[in-house]
């Protein structure tokens, strides 16, 4: 267990993995939400040591653009280890079939950030998710059906 509390739920009703990812064993995945940036924008070095060792692994941290938009100021300052990881994460654009996936997650769960739901449905079956948001995270991935464990930051 990488965090004090930990969240797993159900099975996948959105069509969420992309081709190729597997769901058992260890999590292929490190889905990062805006809280995981912001998190390393402090030092905060658990979060650090935690996207290092997903890194050596051979894992490579997944988010997503909207996510870039809510904490990208410029890169420079404070936000220069923002800028490092980003370097080291993929980016998923926020194109039409992953809003799609997401606004269809935010019907099924009655909640209304598409930037959230956009995170989650970029997480898989036993993929990981390192958030400063459980609670709108756990009611997501509950109402996709998707088995993740959120990390909480």
């Amino acid at each position: 267990m990488r965090a004090a509390a930990r969240w797993s739920y159900g099975a996948s009703l959105l069509p969420t993995r992309p081709a190729g990812r597997a769901s058992a064993g260890p999590p292929e995945v490190l889905v990062l939400d805006a809280g995981a940036f912001l998190a390393v924008e402090r030092g905060d070095r658990d979060v650090v040591a935690l996207i290092k060792r997903e890194r050596r692994a051979g894992r490579v941290p997944v988010s997503h653009g909207g996510v870039v938009a809510q904490v990208w100021r410029g890169g420079t300052g404070r936000q220069v280890p923002v800028a490092r990881l980003l370097a080291a994460v993929d980016i998923a654009a926020l194109d039409d079939g992953l809003g799609r996936r997401a606004g269809v997650l935010l019907a099924l769960g009655g909640l209304a950030d598409a930037i959230d739901a956009a995170v989650v449905c970029l997480a898989a079956d036993g993929d990981d998710i390192l958030t400063s948001d459980p609670g709108d995270l756990r009611a997501l991935a509950q109402a996709a059906g998707v088995h993740v464990e959120l990390i909480p930051v």
